[in-house]
């Protein structure tokens, strides 16, 4: 069984994305794994370069920022990276930039790359997420926050990526058949220096809309405004080794009351419901769940 990663990437340094900690924290489980580093107006290129890894094979491209509608182009490099693994990988492991694999998550998801590589009813893998949110200290807990993702897929080249490349879908337009297996991936987007997280805010938004409407939607002021959250709840495990560093260098305070829950109404109705019957109404599910045989 050979697994291949790939991922995407350009300007790191200068929105502080957490990409050498995404890459180190799939690479062992990975045979190669394909960086897509678009032309950058930093130093990522060679941030990725003094990666130690033979395993790394690094394409780069330019993204076309003409494409501003919906994040597609995020998509488009998605697809590049995809398209340059090894044609007799069986798997591919897709990260993004500011998501991380703790490490305590390799077995298992071997163990179901094992016992569904011969099922060809099985397109990917479906992880479960945890965001984390100002520091890395809690984790978001209302329904803004998606609960699970594709992250492995099989190596079929009708697979593309989907929209704004949070998901997969296959040739003409079809979900993914994907078997829910019990790993998380910790998404860290959300969580940087407050002037970095403006910067990348406002850029990130560049990436769907036009210029007028970043202008008359996005506030040009200096430090992001993290208080401004419905509710988060406080992260008790640990997370990856990749990230110690990191986390040990953090040098911003965020504090935040928990017992705090500024709920909508309309998510009010739907926790309410959601407790009495298990269904959580209109959550986006871009895949089709499968059991095993």
């Amino acid at each position: 069984m050979k697994i291949s990663g790939f991922t995407f990437v350009r300007n790191a340094i200068k929105f502080d994305y957490p990409i050498v900690e995404a890459i180190n924290s799939i690479l062992p489980i990975c045979d190669e794994l394909v960086v897509a580093v678009g032309k950058s107006e930093d130093n990522t290129l060679n941030l990725i370069k003094n990666i130690s890894s033979d395993k790394i094979k690094i394409i780069e491209t330019i993204w076309d920022d003409s494409l501003r509608e919906g994040g597609i182009v995020l998509a488009k490099e998605t697809d590049k990276a995809f398209q340059n693994i090894s044609d007799n990988s069986d798997w591919a492991f897709y990260i993004q930039g500011d998501e991380v694999l703790h490490e305590k998550y390799y077995d298992t998801i071997l163990k179901a790359m094992r016992d569904n590589l011969l099922d060809n009813r099985v397109d990917g893998l479906l992880f479960k997420y945890k965001h984390f949110y100002g520091s890395y200290d809690y984790i978001g807990e209302s329904y803004r926050w998606y609960r699970n993702e594709i992250r492995v897929i099989r190596n079929l080249k009708e697979i593309y990526s989907y929209r704004d490349a949070q998901g997969f879908r296959k040739l003409p337009n079809n979900k993914l058949r994907v078997v829910p297996i019990d790993a998380e991936i910790y998404h860290y987007g959300w969580v940087k220096h407050p002037k970095y997280q403006q910067d990348k805010h406002l850029n990130f938004n560049k990436l769907f809309h036009s210029d007028v409407w970043v202008n008359q939607n996005i506030k040009n002021i200096e430090e992001f405004d993290y208080s401004k959250i419905d509710s988060l709840e406080l992260f008790t495990g640990t997370h990856p080794k990749v990230m110690q560093e990191r986390i040990y260098k953090i040098n911003w305070k965020f504090d935040f009351d928990i017992s705090r829950k500024n709920y909508s109404t309309k998510e009010k109705i739907k926790r309410f419901i959601e407790k009495y019957t298990n269904y959580r109404i209109g959550e986006y599910k871009n895949y089709i769940t499968i059991k095993n045989k």
